[in-house]
């Protein structure tokens, strides 16, 4: 298989299987054994077309014949393929793009007339694209569906969601933490920088360091010695709100694959006990061997379902760390499908997050922090959430924090991480005392 075969088959996949991209594209990549080089065209294609998809599909049902939805999944995915390259990447020339995605439409079509269609529609947008108009609603010009674009316009207002959407189209940089039991942040820069890794220290964020161009991170002799672990910024500062120190007991309760447990670990030096659970037991496999790599004994992994009480936790842990399961709409820069998902069920989602609250919240001893996140940028999931929690908890109450960085929020113990305002993950946080 070539790049485009397997961009497209992701693509196909997302559609009608309701497969998650970057998941499909590991698997497949794998099983097609192309180089770095082409991984990455493949994983640009698939991620371009999704970020971009519903612009694609704007200018392609101007100047096609018969309508996107009436096509073979291979045929309008192959459509979109060929229209991306055109409209967005330079070094593919456009006679190459369209005679590419022609071939696929005939490999992959029942219809004999598709091959033909595909060649007529891309050739007239080669012809037209220095003449096409941008449109002017931004969830069409920035691929977001319209429910998801008057959510976020109602919150931030029409020129600031513009500028949240665009974000999410962007290309984050790799986000590595060091482990500061093994090294400083100089010297795992100049391992990396020797391997030909592009490093920048983060602008705000200690012991953080921002990577491009690294190839395969695990082929790494940094990544194999155990100096750095993947977290976005967002995430480490939720640890560093809830402020581990030398000697607690920490429970990180829906901990894969492990980053907010590894982040706890290291800003306790390695001293003292953090639980590491999660409800998959696959995972635990992962949080163990990522602890195992870093070298911090202080971590236990085991399976727990974060909504059942075990009663051997009760009033057990200074800190208990409950990243729930969300709608994930704060990753969209990383995960590009997710804007495309049936809104239906996360109408359901805050009984869940609300659940798992009130349980793990029994498992803080008096004097102890809970502290809850997500990464959603929904209010209904975050603040809504954590005000009905202390309505029904007297116990607990909001605390401020010292964070770095420039957020709003900190000091009354709820904050949101936004990717155009911080370059992060969009992320929530919110830090809960409860009583002595």
């Amino acid at each position: 298989m070539t790049a485009r075969d397997v961009a497209l088959r992701a693509l196909v996949a997302c559609e009608k299987q309701g497969a998650w991209s970057d998941g499909f594209l590991k698997k497949t990549l794998r099983a097609a054994g192309l180089d770095s080089r082409d991984a990455a065209l493949a994983t640009r294609l698939c991620f371009g077309v999704l970020q971009n998809r519903i612009l694609l599909d704007h200018y392609l049902e101007e100047l096609s014949t018969v309508r996107l939805e009436k096509m073979e999944p291979a045929v309008r995915n192959a459509l979109r393929l060929g229209a991306y390259q055109v409209l967005f990447l330079d070094r593919v020339p456009d006679h190459a793009a369209v005679s590419q995605a022609v071939d696929q439409a005939r490999q992959g079509a029942k219809h004999p007339r598709a091959a033909g269609l595909v060649n007529g529609v891309l050739r007239a947008l080669v012809r037209q694209k220095e003449a096409l108009e941008p449109p002017k609603h931004p969830a069409i010009r920035y691929s977001h569906p319209k429910w998801l674009a008057e959510a976020f316009a109602a919150r931030l207002g029409g020129e600031e969601a513009a500028a949240f959407m665009a974000a999410n189209n962007g290309q984050p940089p790799t986000c590595a933490q060091v482990n500061t039991v093994r090294a400083t942040a100089e010297e795992v820069a100049a391992s990396l920088r020797a391997e030909g890794v592009e490093v920048e220290l983060h602008p705000w964020l200690p012991n953080c360091l921002l990577l491009s161009h690294t190839g395969s991170l695990e082929e790494l002799a940094a990544f194999r010695k155990g100096l750095f672990y993947i977290q976005d910024a967002a995430a480490k500062l939720a640890v560093l709100a809830a402020d581990p120190k030398p000697g607690m007991t920490v429970l990180d309760a829906c901990a894969a694959p492990g980053g907010k447990s590894f982040a706890a670990a290291l800003a306790m030096e390695g001293r003292g006990r953090v639980v590491s659970c999660d409800i998959h037991p696959h995972k635990i496999d992962l949080i163990q061997a990522g602890a195992a790599r870093l070298g911090l004994d202080c971590i236990s992994a085991q399976v727990l379902n974060a909504k059942e009480c075990k009663e051997e936790y009760l009033d057990g842990f200074d800190l208990v760390l409950a990243d729930v399961p969300c709608s994930g709409l704060g990753i969209i820069r990383k995960k590009p499908d997710i804007r495309y998902k049936d809104p239906k069920p996360l109408a359901g989602l805050p009984a869940v997050q609300k659940a798992i609250l009130d349980n793990v919240s029994r498992y803080v001893r008096p004097g102890g922090v809970l502290l809850y996140a997500t990464c959603t940028l929904l209010e209904r999931e975050n603040e809504d959430v954590v005000r009905d929690f202390t309505d029904r908890h007297n116990d607990f109450t909001l605390e401020g924090f010292q964070i770095p960085g420039d957020f709003t929020g900190a000091a009354e113990g709820m904050v949101t991480c936004w990717p155009h305002r911080h370059g992060t993950d969009g992320f929530f946080f919110a830090k809960l005392r409860r009583k002595a």
